[in-house]
């Protein structure tokens, strides 16, 4: 399963975005042996839309031209459902065997999601109750999809 991320706002050279690539990297590695290929991150312009409904319609629509007919679809939002660690593992595996092609993990912008993306969505994420920079967010994706790859394949580095 093609797995890739869509952000809405650029990340600039520096830690965040290292620290980011590097456990994107381990994912890629990690997961190729578990049938998920980690295709990159998919970095979407804000919308210069006049209100907040049209900048969400907007980056929504960019997303929809990206989604493959049968394609899954995770909505980071602070509204989302919180799974632990090992939960959201068993769901990339349940995607991946349910014989998806694709999954995309989406970041939305400052505005948040388009509530035709939400009802699109096949899971809606909380990575706690907390709203966090979509800098911090990719790099909390990226390890826990490398979090998830070692669950799934036994690896020690998930410990409880």
């Amino acid at each position: 399963m093609r797995v890739a991320v869509y952000a809405v706002g650029k990340m600039k050279a520096g830690p965040e975005r290292e620290l980011a690539e590097r456990y994107f990297d381990r994912f890629s590695k990690a997961g190729s042996a578990l049938g998920f290929e980690f295709t990159g991150v998919s970095e979407i312009t804000e919308s210069r839309g006049g209100s907040a409904e049209q900048r969400k319609a907007d980056e929504a629509g960019r997303l929809f031209e990206a989604l493959d007919n049968g394609a899954a679809l995770i909505l980071l939002d602070e509204r989302g459902r919180e799974l632990g660690s090992e939960s959201f593992a068993a769901e990339l595996g349940r995607i991946r065997d349910g014989g998806k092609r694709q999954l995309i993990l989406a970041i939305g912008g400052p505005d948040g999601h388009d509530p035709q993306l939400r009802n699109r969505a096949d899971l809606v994420l909380a990575m706690g109750k907390m709203t966090w920079p979509h800098q911090l967010a990719r790099i909390l994706i990226a390890e826990q999809l490398y979090r998830a790859a070692t669950i799934l394949s036994g690896h020690p580095y998930h410990r409880v």
